[in-house]
């Protein structure tokens, strides 16, 4: 088997343990915020809000108060409709919601329109109550079992059941008494028109069922207004695939909150881009839901056909608004690594299988190392030409000095030691092999 079809087979199960093993990727970014100045409220217009199921209004002509004025249709028989609206002591206005911008310690009286639109008598609950920003945006009321700390407990009735003919309608008073100590901003909830009625299941149960609908509440308590909005979390995960040339699935998750003390709004967008900023995708703007304040609400994108492009980074761009004013953007971004893992894979073989060549090619081409020598140490200088080489002389010591010419050399001197000196002139050497003596006259 051939180096190449080895490494190939080799490479093919690691590509696929990596694909399997790595987990889908996910960042998170930290929040953001958008502050403006101060605007006065106006409300999206609508007319009634449905708070439980099973509850129908038609748009119909309404009855006059106390039984007068042209009635309207009534249902067929067994057949339960009513409506809720703001009104006055003479019947509706064409307001939608019950708006008031009132101080600390204010009251203000008004009217709520609650008509009979069924073919029997009818008895309701008439209250108010609190609002909040349901999770995917909605705007909802409190259950009927838990009691109103806002606005809703500062509106009351002379009395809290209301019996109502059909085809008719009735404009009942109540008073808005605004406490000394409320907080300046938005405050938001409901004067409700409640049902309750009894009803018998498939299985013959008889089961006490509340229905409601109500007219929405906006007040704003006069004070220092703060609009703003945060985006306190950008999450990111990327499907990364198999095949780079399709791309992945990459989904955003942003989580936005009503920081400020009055209603917002707004549109968001999500831009992908890749390195050095190159855009990869970006989706159109997507209108925000009416949040009231400390509100929070989730906005997930999902965009397919994004490229692995080893780093890939998700921005959202918001644009707040109150309901008549633009706030300034808020911006917030998120990235991970998205690696293309089959090119990477097949780039990591090709050069193991380069580098194995290289290796081998090496291997026999190399020279065979000199006797003797050991691996990496410089070789030794040759010998000046025609000298001979001494005996003795260790490799690589420096060559001795020559004896001074027409001196023999001593017997017993060892090499490289140094000359002793010459006896003098005339003095015979001694024969015990001692050094020389002074000389001696005659005897």
């Amino acid at each position: 088997m051939s180096l190449v079809t080895a490494l190939s087979r080799a490479g093919a199960p690691i590509v696929a343990a990596l694909l399997a093993t790595a987990p889908p990727l996910t960042a998170v970014a930290p929040a953001a915020t958008a502050l403006a100045a101060p605007a006065p409220a106006a409300p999206p217009a609508a007319a009634l809000t449905a708070v439980a199921p099973d509850v129908a209004v038609l748009a119909a002509p309404s009855p006059g108060p106390g039984g007068t004025g042209t009635p309207a249709p009534t249902a067929a028989a067994g057949v339960t409709r009513w409506a809720v609206q703001p009104s006055s002591a003479k019947g509706p206005t064409g307001r939608n919601y019950f708006i008031y911008d009132l101080a600390p310690g204010s009251t203000v009286g008004d009217h709520v329109g609650v008509s009979n639109l069924s073919d029997r008598p009818l008895t309701f609950e008439v209250y108010g109550t609190d609002a909040y920003t349901t999770t995917d945006g909605a705007f909802a009321l409190l259950p009927a079992d838990q009691p109103a700390t806002g606005v809703g407990s500062w509106v009351s009735f002379d009395r809290r059941r209301w019996t109502i003919d059909p085809g008719e309608r009735a404009d009942i008073p109540f008073t808005l008494t605004v406490p000394a100590n409320a907080t300046p901003g938005d405050h938001a909830g409901g004067v409700i028109g409640a049902l309750a009625q009894t009803r018998t299941t498939a299985d013959g149960q008889r089961v006490l069922v509340d229905q409601r609908l109500a007219a929405r509440v906006y007040l704003r308590v006069t004070g220092e207004v703060r609009p703003a909005v945060t985006i306190e979390q950008v999450t990111v995960a990327y499907d990364n695939p198999v095949n780079p040339v399709g791309g992945g699935e990459l989904v955003i998750s942003y989580r936005l909150r009503n920081s400020g003390n009055v209603r917002t709004a707004g549109t968001g967008a999500v831009t992908v881009a890749g390195p050095l900023g190159w855009e990869l995708a970006r989706t159109s703007p997507v209108d925000l839901p009416e949040l009231l304040p400390d509100a929070v609400f989730t906005v997930t994108e999902r965009i397919t056909g994004v490229p692995p492009a080893v780093r890939l980074r998700a921005e959202v761009d918001l644009a707040p608004t109150t309901v008549d004013t633009a706030l300034p953007p808020v911006r917030r971004s998120a990235g991970l690594w998205a690696p293309p893992w089959l090119p990477l894979a097949l780039f990591a073989t090709a050069a193991g299988w380069f580098g194995v060549r290289h290796w081998r090619h090496r291997r026999a081409t190399g020279t065979p190392a000199r006797t003797g020598d050991t691996a990496g140490s410089p070789p030794e200088p040759d010998a000046v030409p025609g000298t001979p080489a001494r005996t003795g002389d260790t490799a690589g010591s420096p060559p001795e000095p020559d004896a001074v010419p027409g001196t023999p050399a001593r017997t017993g001197d060892t090499a490289g030691s140094p000359p002793e000196p010459d006896a003098v002139a005339g003095t015979p050497a001694r024969t015990d092999g001692s050094g020389p003596t002074a000389a001696t006259g005659p005897a």
